[in-house]
């Protein structure tokens, strides 16, 4: 593709994105009111992360306000709603389960604009998924993708049980589990199996997405971090794994 040409493509996306809630706001909900922009103006500049490490230290800190009942739920005031009509400069993307124990800004504690969040069953990466990764990152310049595995996954349950029984899973269950399968850990069994499988499922993904060539890019330079987590159901903990 012609180098003008991509840039120009990138530029009008950008611009279709940020302005998309300008041009709907007078639909249905109503406009943004007269007062909005005196409001926007005395909204204080926020501190964005902009090292992988820097948003790695954010959602700690975050995770851990939330874990021990000390949560800020920042970025949710009126001022704040009013900044998101001109656009996002989210800091971290997370890659995580559809399960709706785990969502990820109230695990970290995160309010508006703060995280890009997509979520698949058992964090599958297909062409969607990773299409929507590589938005937040070559878009958006988000410095720091985490993919967030979980305590109790039903979808790599559901892999491990299909696989150890031949049974085949019902509609469209079953290309979740096709996916996860390359995970499964056979030096285990039973439950071991299953919490064994959720980490590597986890090293899996982030390794897929650590080799895609543009965001292996800007890993080289350092301006991005894949890194793959955990969070535990029964102490509130997300914890890196290796």
């Amino acid at each position: 593709m012609n180098t003008s040409v991509a840039k120009s493509r990138r530029t009008l996306l950008r611009a279709a994105v940020a302005g998309g809630a300008i041009a709907t706001s007078g639909l249905a909900l109503g406009a943004v009111p007269a007062s909005a922009t005196a409001v926007i103006a005395h909204v204080p500049t926020r501190t964005r992360p902009g090292t992988p490490a820097a948003a790695l230290r954010e959602l700690a800190a975050g995770n851990r306000r939330w874990r021990t009942f000390h949560q800020q739920h920042p970025h949710e005031t009126e001022a704040v709603r009013e900044t998101m009509v001109r656009g996002q400069h989210p800091f971290a993307l997370i890659l995580g389960c559809i399960d709706s124990r785990v969502p990820p800004e109230l695990v970290f504690d995160q309010g508006l604009g703060d995280l890009m969040t997509v979520r698949s069953a058992g964090e599958v990466l297909d062409e969607a998924v990773l299409g929507s990764v590589a938005y937040g990152v070559l878009e958006l310049d988000i410095p720091l993708v985490m993919v967030l595995g979980h305590q109790s996954c039903g979808a790599v349950t559901a892999a491990v049980r299909a696989e150890e029984t031949g049974e085949e899973l019902p509609a469209h269950i079953q290309y979740i589990a096709d996916h996860i399968r390359p995970a499964i850990d056979h030096s285990q069994q039973g439950q071991a199996r299953i919490e064994s499988t959720i980490d590597r499922n986890v090293a899996l993904v982030s390794r897929l997405l650590a080799r895609e060539p543009d965001l292996a890019a800007r890993i080289t330079t350092g301006a991005l971090g894949v890194v793959g987590a955990r969070y535990e159901l029964t102490s509130q903990r997300v914890h890196t794994l290796t």
